[in-house]
């Protein structure tokens, strides 16, 4: 090895320093075992989502005998199978989680959660970490995919069609309701994914309407900043890759405790607040 590094006569004859080819070779075996592991690691997510779906398909009868019975029992029992099925994803994916204010998160009542959205692993990650029963604000279409359809809607997720105004309402009202009835919603109000690579703690617009349900039920808002999520699958799309994602839990928002100008704009101003969450999570990484 010392020969090969220091043997200047071999530098004459190829023209390539020892010690560069040494480095080069080693960087193109490192970068290739990354590749191998992306490719390992969304075999293994693909394997998995599709054997769960296909061994749920039982399970779903069972539940749906059991719910006959006992509503609240088929619930909860649902509620933890997705869980635990979204923490296996995430451990195969690689995700290595930093969760922060946990302790915001109330108990003991149904919350509204609002978040920045920038990948599918948004909804994984923050599913898996909810304390009771939550519904999420999902795009119209998702309840037609086999199977994932009639998990989701058995959990008290809605589907928006952001094309239909009279639809959207007949979804917020339900959500309304939903709530009324002790079931935390989770909603991204940028209404689609952010795909601005270039500047993380950017968001787009929010939508207001998405905020009557707190508006009509008083219920706490949760904002959630989520950091590094896009690095996991979109970035490198069709791969998965090894990530470190940070999810923090802000303190909850009373619409009531606010200003009335800014009741009126409650969708603004829980954008400031996530956007200040975002750029003190950013500066610290």
């Amino acid at each position: 090895m010392r020969f090969f590094l220091y043997n200047t006569k071999y530098v004459k004859t190829t023209g390539v320093s020892p010690v560069k080819l040494f480095f080069s070779k080693a960087l193109k075996r490192l970068t290739k075992r990354k590749r191998e592991d992306k490719k390992m690691r969304t075999i293994l997510v693909v394997l998995f989502v599709a054997l769960y779906l296909f061994l749920g398909l039982p399970v779903l009868g069972v539940e749906w005998i059991i719910a006959k019975f006992n509503r609240p029992a088929a619930d909860i029992s649902q509620l933890r199978m997705v869980q635990w099925a979204f923490r296996v994803v995430c451990f195969l994916s690689g995700v290595k989680l930093t969760v922060k204010g946990e302790e915001n998160v109330p108990k003991d009542q149904p919350v509204m959660y609002i978040g920045n959205h920038r990948s599918f692993f948004d909804i994984i990650i923050t599913y898996a970490r909810c304390p009771r029963l939550t519904g999420y604000i999902s795009k119209d279409g998702m309840d037609k995919v086999p199977v994932l359809g009639i998990w989701m809607r058995r959990l008290y997720c809605l589907f928006l069609d952001r094309k239909d105004i009279k639809q959207g309402l007949k979804v917020i009202l339900t959500a309304i309701d939903q709530v009324k009835a002790g079931i935390s919603m989770c909603v991204f109000p940028e209404g689609t994914r952010n795909r601005d690579k270039e500047h993380p703690e950017s968001l787009l617009p929010f939508h207001e309407g998405s905020f009557k349900i707190a508006q009509k039920t008083g219920c706490p808002i949760i904002p959630m900043a989520l950091t590094g999520t896009a690095d996991i699958f979109e970035n490198q799309f069709p791969w998965i890759k090894k990530t470190h994602v940070t999810l923090t839990y802000g303190k909850p928002i009373l619409v009531s405790d606010l200003p009335k100008e800014e009741q009126k704009k409650i969708g603004s101003h829980c954008q400031k607040v996530l956007q200040e969450m975002l750029q003190e999570e950013l500066a610290a990484r």
